[in-house]
């Protein structure tokens, strides 16, 4: 009976820290699809700060990326060819409009991601035309490169890698391709599907949120599958939709977005590598059924943001 009384204590203790562990985070998530909101939210699902966008209003709509940036402002885009920086009270302090700069006027562009990088230039992602460009802050194109992966529409999440390369997933054909600095590809992965978002892993492993394949796979350099989920999360009641983002946190578990999935089912959950969720956000009252982007905040980012809302 002893024993009994101090797993139950060792439990309730793990329970506590784990909690504890994420009351200082925070999560910022955008969704379109009739409800084109931005919204900031504690772990628990609390809405703390929201401003309402206009929506990509041609074709398919769907927010498809978002920062917090360093300064506290949020990178993001309500068109398919407008990004913006925006502060945290909705003043907008930075905008480049991919549809008449550097030479697309008059050519249909969409922009599904972008990324502020480092050196302060922003890495923005031009579909139709097919290229990655980074920008400065007076929109000037410092780096341009040419992807052979790439159709109107069809490059979704992006990334620059530490390495200096370029990490995007195409739609069609369903890959996701790695470029170096020269536009060369150096590493590709098919998937099959419409795959929507991957990221580089620590151990150097490519993790994929295939998209239309409704899993999430991690695969080594050499293309071999050595992680799974597909179509149900083992052990609970969580179906998989379309999944689009997928993050590595610090702890090693891995945050996805499950886009699509109906009322009973959350729009991001956290997973570790034993497959059992850790943690999940449901607001579909907030988000419906279209929150494809979303970043957790760490506890840096969290306090700054904290900080932000509080002067205002």
């Amino acid at each position: 009976m002893k024993r009994l009384s101090l797993i139950v204590v060792g439990l309730m203790l793990v329970l506590t820290a784990s909690h504890s562990a994420y009351a200082e985070n925070l999560v910022l998530a955008s969704a379109s699809y009739g409800k084109n909101i931005i919204a900031i939210c504690e772990m628990d699902g609390t809405v703390i700060w929201s401003h309402k966008t206009g929506g990509p209003k041609r074709g398919h709509t769907g927010h498809h990326d978002i920062h917090l940036l360093p300064n506290g402002n949020i990178l993001y885009h309500d068109t398919w060819h407008k990004t913006i920086e925006m502060t945290l009270d909705g003043k907008v302090v930075w905008e480049y409009d991919s549809a008449i700069a550097n030479g697309n006027k008059g050519k249909r562009v969409d922009v599904h991601a972008f990324q502020r990088l480092p050196n302060g230039h922003t890495m923005i992602v031009e579909s139709g035309v097919g290229r990655i460009i980074e920008v400065d802050k007076a929109g000037k194109i410092q780096v341009e490169i040419k992807m052979k992966r790439d159709g109107r529409q069809n490059t979704r999440l992006a990334r620059k890698l530490d390495n200096g390369h370029y990490l995007t997933c195409s739609e069609r054909p369903g890959v996701v391709t790695e470029y170096d600095k020269t536009g060369k590809i150096v590493w590709e992965y098919m998937t099959n599907t419409r795959v929507y978002g991957a990221t580089r892993l620590k151990s150097g492993n490519t993790l994929i949120a295939t998209g239309s394949g409704n899993s999430v796979i991690e695969v080594t350099p050499k293309g071999k599958v050595v992680w799974e989920i597909k179509g149900k999360v083992p052990g609970t009641k969580i179906d998989l939709k379309w999944t689009t983002f997928v993050t590595e946190r610090p702890n090693g578990h891995y945050v996805i977005g499950n886009c699509h999935a109906g009322a009973n089912n959350p729009q991001i959950f956290e997973i570790n590598k034993d497959k059992k969720v850790t943690w999940q956000l449901n607001r579909f009252d907030v988000f419906g059924n279209g929150l494809a982007c979303s970043q957790v905040l760490n506890k840096e980012q969290a306090a700054l943001v904290r900080k932000l809302l509080k002067k205002d």
